[in-house]
């Protein structure tokens, strides 16, 4: 199948809800079902192939198969180091998540939050899998990817060393959700060690969908202890760290805090201590066993000054790892704050106040949609474009200042696929500019240079980066604005997810043109053809007086070719062929006279259009201006199509030389013919049998 079908198909199959939650998109296609149901009735256990238990899923480098670290590795299931496993045991709490020999505490953290809210749980380990009932040594978790969300299988053959869980373990011993969990998120990114490093983030959105911002606490925003209140009260997930260098990895500080290491977030409070609020915060460290000894830490001498039945309400002096620090403590101890925003599908409450969300997919392509940043004047009008309508004011913000809310992430897709195969992702932001004037209430439109290299922009993403995805917080006044996502150079290859979350109600949708055709037809008669082109004619045709596929393309070749203003390799045969189709109403497969004589002229109208965006006079247009001529011959066509057009006419330079321009032009015309002729009912929908669709397109 064709990449296009294949983008086609997947869209219409995100239309009927495929790709969320409920109805999540099987990875590898791996059909958790029919794989149990196979294993169950050959009563055998499940092994799976494609991420098996050798080396290679172990990791590439430092955890690879000539590594020090994997001597003595055995993959074992739980039924052989425990005589009774369990898959869970009364509930997943945040002590069944504890950190084995590898580095992803970032990780681990986004785990140990996502056991505080059971909703988030159940959506990521779907319910009735035992080592019990219907074991099969198969189980399956959802992850959002991009996006979508996958449902992963994995068999439960372990990385063991002596007799022990080499990765996550629970405290417990015998209770396997957290490591199964690990071993299949492992695989969704092709091994254990590409979870080596990385932010607590990545974790929160691949495990509840949401998004995901972060704060440098030595730039702490005066309100930010306000902001977690309201982000907790949104249910939303929160970690952070304490950067140093490479080498003091996991080390402690004096007062007990792990350097690079994650820990959750889980609550926001304020006391009453000696007469006045303290702003407290609360930990969880996902090893459980080391805990901050500094004021306010487990039974510290600050507890004294707070009343009994205040006090009461916070669980303060229990040795699992979880935590209290004053607000102005966190800020000088911490580096970094994460918050996961949930988005509205993840929370059944109906009481539980929500974001508004939208979220799109898109594509740079080069030649087309990649236009770069706002630097390169000449292509950055090509990017995609989102526009979103803001009407509503925030109630009671967080930070007293009224506005509308606005958070906007742009994520980067196959990141760490991409990194995997040694390819450098892109700088990835956005710039955001208010529509004005006229353009208010203009969806359909996509605007040009006259309107952004004109107009300063009212809010970017700074500054551009090459991490996986770029998250910015906007206050922004009531009104109408156009998104813009970009890579920063021009012409790099790229697919991308824009969400949009705000406080308040806000319509948004991709900001681009109706596809429609408005060509001039022309209406000749035989007596309308002057005398000298119908001798020219008789001259080409020969006896018949009729031109066929193989002498048009000996005329159009021999009259382009005299020009030195245009630039052509010459006709091709399946552009004379579509000319003929087009044209042809007898089904001769010729072009008489007057037919041959309503082609010159549009490709005489064609010749102005292509001259003038010729903007260099090369004698070859850019694809970055087929959008406007194609415009001008008559078609509006958005983004999707006009990448289809660039990548099938433009050249390796991504120039369109003449005969591809009037190729194009040709095909577009017969296609919207076709597609009016089954239009009957004017619905903007056809439907054909296989056979009409096999005589359509081969036509």
């Amino acid at each position: 199948m064709s990449n296009i079908a294949k983008v086609l198909s997947r869209r219409q199959d995100r239309a009927e809800g495929v790709g969320t939650n409920k109805k999540s998109i099987p990875f590898n296609k791996q059909n958790y079902q029919s794989l149990k149901q196979e294993c169950l009735a050959k009563k055998t256990l499940f092994c799976d192939p494609t991420f098996p238990a050798e080396p290679n899923s172990l990791g590439y480098d430092e955890l690879g198969e000539q590594s020090s670290k994997t001597r003595g590795v055995q993959w074992k299931r739980p039924k052989e180091l425990y005589s009774n496993p369990q898959f869970i045991v009364d509930g997943a709490t945040r002590t069944d998540i504890c950190q084995g020999d590898l580095g992803d505490c970032w990780l681990l953290a986004a785990i140990a939050s996502l056991t505080l809210e059971n909703e988030f749980l159940e959506r990521v380990v779907p319910h009735g899998q035992s080592f019990t009932e219907n074991y099969a040594g198969i189980f399956h978790f959802q992850f959002w990817q991009f996006g979508e969300w996958v449902d992963v299988v994995i068999d439960d053959r372990l990385p063991t060393r002596d007799g022990k869980l080499l990765f996550v373990h629970s405290a417990e011993g015998s209770e396997f959700w957290s490591a199964l969990l690990e071993k299949a998120y492992a695989k969704l990114n092709g091994s254990y060690e590409a979870l080596t490093g990385g932010r607590a983030t990545e974790g929160f959105e691949d495990f509840t969908g949401g998004i995901a911002e972060s704060y440098e606490l030595s730039k702490a925003p005066p309100h930010l202890f306000k902001l977690m209140q309201k982000a907790l009260t949104l249910r939303s997930l929160m970690a952070c760290s304490i950067s140093s260098s490479s080498q003091d990895t996991e080390t402690k500080t004096s007062l007990k805090l792990v350097k690079r290491h994650a820990y959750s977030v889980t609550g926001a409070k304020e006391v009453h201590s000696y007469g006045r609020l303290v702003q407290l915060v609360r930990f969880r460290n996902p090893w459980g066993r080391v805990e901050w000894i500094g004021p306010w830490s487990d039974n510290s001498e600050e507890w004294n000054s707070v009343q009994p039945e205040e006090k009461a309400k916070l669980v303060y002096s229990a040795e699992d790892g979880e935590f209290w620090m004053a607000y102005s403590d966190f800020i000088q101890q911490f580096s970094r704050l994460d918050i996961c925003n949930q988005t509205p599908d993840a929370l059944s409450n109906a009481t539980v106040s929500r974001w508004n969300y939208s979220q799109f997919e898109g594509d740079w392509r080069v030649g087309s949609t990649a236009g770069g940043c706002s630097n390169n004047k000449a292509t950055f009008c090509s990017n995609p474009q989102f526009v979103i309508k803001l009407e509503e004011e925030d109630d009671d913000p967080y930070d007293g200042e009224d506005g509308c809310t606005i958070l906007v992430g742009l994520m980067q897709k196959d990141f760490r696929k991409d990194k995997r195969i040694g390819r450098e992702p892109n700088a990835i932001g956005f710039t955001i500019y208010k529509v004005t004037g006229s353009l208010k209430g203009c969806n359909n439109i996509h605007l040009g240079p006259d309107v952004l290299l004109h107009q300063r922009y009212t809010a970017r993403s700074n500054p551009f980066t090459y991490k996986r995805e770029v998250i910015e917080r906007f206050k922004l006044p009531p009104g109408e604005y156009v998104i813009i996502p970009s890579t920063y150079e021009p012409h790099c290859n790229g697919r991308f997810i824009l969400r949009v979350f705000t406080e308040k109600e806000a319509a948004a949708s991709p900001m681009d043109v109706e596809i429609s055709a408005d060509v001039e037809k022309q209406y000749i008669s035989d007596s309308d053809v002057g005398p000298h082109f119908k001798q020219l004619f008789i001259q080409f045709a020969g006896n018949d007086s009729e031109v066929s596929v193989f002498e048009l393309k000996q005329i159009l070749d021999s009259v382009i070719s005299k020009r030195t203003d245009v630039k052509t390799d010459g006709f091709s045969m399946e552009t004379c062929r579509h000319i003929i189709s087009l044209l042809d109403r007898d089904g001769s497969g010729k072009l008489g006279c007057v037919k041959f004589h309503i082609l010159w002229i549009k490709i005489q109208k064609y010749l102005e259009v292509f001259k003038k965006h010729d903007k260099d006079n090369s004698g070859t247009m850019s694809s970055h201006e087929m959008r406007d001529a194609v415009k001008e011959a008559g078609f509006q066509l958005n983004n999707d199509v006009l990448q289809v057009i660039i990548s099938r006419y433009a050249n390796q330079q991504y120039t369109i030389d003449f005969d591809s321009f009037v190729g194009c032009l040709i095909r577009l015309e017969m296609l919207f013919k076709m597609f009016k002729a089954f239009n009957k009912k004017n619905t903007g929908k056809i439907e054909l049998d296989i056979l009409q669709w096999l005589c359509l397109a081969l036509g």
